[in-house]
């Protein structure tokens, strides 16, 4: 008794249910060509994940379930083939209810099994996350049932397989009642995002559910950039001890083919093994994925970002090309009176290598004139913050007026130490519309940044970053030789801390405790609760660790807590 199995690891787009659907239906004759009994879509393929407040307008459940009807339509003569679909499912209401003329009881995270055109089975998602990124309780009710369904695979045998959503998978009752009803594969669909370390948690979570029920586990994701989200694909099987028997590829779509062999000793599985990556390669990759479906799926047909000479924009200029091509990506040094010359001549060095179009304005003379219209308000008072950040919002401003009069969105390229701390000028460096290394530590642009220089996974044939951009002090050449260490304790000191105040909730006292300074946990937890009120109008940018300063961080910009 075989089962074959594809897995439609696909790159769904929020709203699209129309195009989502004639992928699954796509996917659906490739898999039946194929020989597949049974074909796993991501969970919510239907609308995409997540649809967010879309859930809560009745026309957009209309058109889920008018694309769910379509799948079913339009793959009646796929004889034999299960399709396992994501979608928001209407809760039928209670017969009270109904008496009180109330005519949807919510919304159900659900997947429906079709057959022949017929929706056979359908699955309630029982555990809904309400942490870090997630919503769900916003939007839907749990189930509270089992989906175990019969998969014929010839000569009159049949695979008994239970359907689990994502969260579901994280706890035991799920997949334990799932066994309890007489499953012989686990089937869990997903769209679970990507930070780093997430795959391999993913893969140990699932062998505990493995392990607790006896059973193999055939899990399904989904890929692609949404908003601030990234989804790294990477489905896999396991068998039934807990071991890796296959693996799809990372950051790509994959229709998956996964062959069960039922035999006297236990399950026979073979599927393709894509390799392990470096933690570097999966943040590589997982920035270059946000960056081309933010692009793409918002129909912008470029970008711009003022290349500084520094590291940080150099960073966000390599990941662009290899995200967009060289052809779509514009550079604009914009000099100032305090812009050294190997700024000029190592952003000019990177743009060459990268083939991009580089342009040079000096903002020496709207700087002048800045400050020429304020000389009467600000006579006697010595230069501060003040004229270094009339310099960042001239550079704001003129990359903003390129992009409205050609229609490319600005990248912006200020890193997660910066934004932690407020070290970026609002409505200057902060200016744009997507913010590519938002959630990117310093020390981790500098790794990433070698990681680059020393592979070529998209063909560019190029070393991209001039190696002295990497190796020279940070500065914002602001003033006079400006050191960012002048306002700042050192990066390696300063991620430290900010890793585990911001990302991980520790108190001051244990980071104290741990061995760095008061003076600098002090410095840097100030640092990031009075500046709360930056990061509220900052750009959405992509996330890539399990915290970052987007829809898992909610903290208040008017508060009197202080620890």
């Amino acid at each position: 008794m075989t089962l074959k199995i594809c897995v439609a690891q696909l790159n769904f787009v929020v709203g699209d249910m129309q195009g989502n659907a004639q992928k699954i239906i796509e996917a659906a004759c490739c898999a039946h060509a194929r020989g597949a009994h049974l074909l796993l879509t991501p969970e919510l393929a239907i609308c995409g994940y997540a649809a967010e407040d879309l859930y809560l307008r009745p026309a957009f459940i209309d058109a889920c379930d008018d694309a769910l009807k379509t799948v079913a339509a339009e793959t009646s003569g796929l004889k034999g083939l299960h399709i396992v679909v994501g979608h928001p499912s209407r809760v039928a209401p209670s017969d009270e209810a109904r008496e009180r003329s109330v005519a949807v009881a919510g919304l159900h995270n659900a997947a429906s099994v079709l057959v022949d055109g017929v929706i056979r089975h359908r699955y309630a998602k029982r555990e809904l996350p309400n942490y870090q990124v997630f919503d769900e309780r916003r939007y839907f009710v749990p189930g509270d049932g089992v989906c175990v369904f019969d998969v014929p695979t010839g000569g009159g045998e049949a695979v008994r397989v239970g359907v689990l959503i994502c969260e579901d998978a994280w706890f035991p009752g799920p997949a334990a009642d799932t066994a309890a009803a007489g499953a012989q594969v686990l089937a869990v669909i997903n769209a679970s995002p990507f930070h780093t370390g997430k795959g391999g948690e993913r893969e140990a979570t699932m062998r505990a559910r493995v392990l607790s029920t006896g059973l193999p586990l055939v899990y399904a994701h989904l890929v692609g950039g949404q908003d601030e989200i990234v989804f790294e694909g990477r489905s896999f099987v396991l068998d039934g001890d807990g071991a890796v028997s296959g693996r799809a590829v990372s950051f790509n779509e994959d229709l998956f083919d996964i062959s069960m062999r039922r035999k006297s000793s236990g399950w026979q599985i073979d599927a393709s093994m894509d390799r392990t990556h470096s933690q570097d390669a999966d943040l590589w990759h997982a920035l270059v994925l946000g960056v081309r479906d933010y692009i793409g799926k918002n129909g912008f047909p470029s970008v711009i970002l003022g290349l500084s000479g520094g590291i940080d924009s150099a960073l966000v200029l390599a990941i662009a090309v290899d995200a967009l091509g060289k052809d779509r990506v514009r550079a604009v040094m914009m000099p100032s009176p305090y812009t050294a010359d190997i700024s000029w001549i190592d952003a000019r060095d990177m743009a060459e290598r990268l083939g991009v179009r580089y342009d040079e304005i000096a903002i020496a003379p709207q700087f002048d004139a800045f400050k020429a219209s304020l000389a009467q308000e600000f006579n006697g008072l010595a230069e501060d913050a003040t004229e270094e950040n009339l310099q960042a919002r001239i550079r704001g401003t003129l990359l903003m007026a390129l992009s409205n009069k050609f229609g490319s969105i600005v990248l912006t390229t200020g890193n997660k130490s910066e934004m932690a701390t407020g070290y970026c000028t609002l409505y200057g460096d902060m200016a744009g519309g997507f913010a590519v290394i938002k959630d990117v530590a310093k020390t981790l642009v500098f790794r990433l940044a070698r990681w680059r220089n020393a592979h070529d996974p998209y063909g560019t044939g190029v070393n991209p970053i001039p190696e002295r951009i990497i190796v020279r002090p940070p500065s914002a050449e602001l003033r006079p030789d400006q050191k960012d260490q002048d306002s700042l304790p050192e990066y390696p000191v300063l991620d430290a801390i900010i890793e585990r105040y911001m990302e991980n909730d520790r108190s001051p006292a244990e980071i104290v405790a741990e061995g760095f300074a008061s003076a600098d946990v002090d410095k840097v937890v100030r640092l990031i609760r009075i500046n709360e009120y930056k990061r509220r109008q900052s750009p959405v940018g992509i996330r890539v660790t399990h915290r970052s300063f987007g829809k898992d961080w909610r903290y208040p910009i008017t508060s009197k807590y202080r620890a």
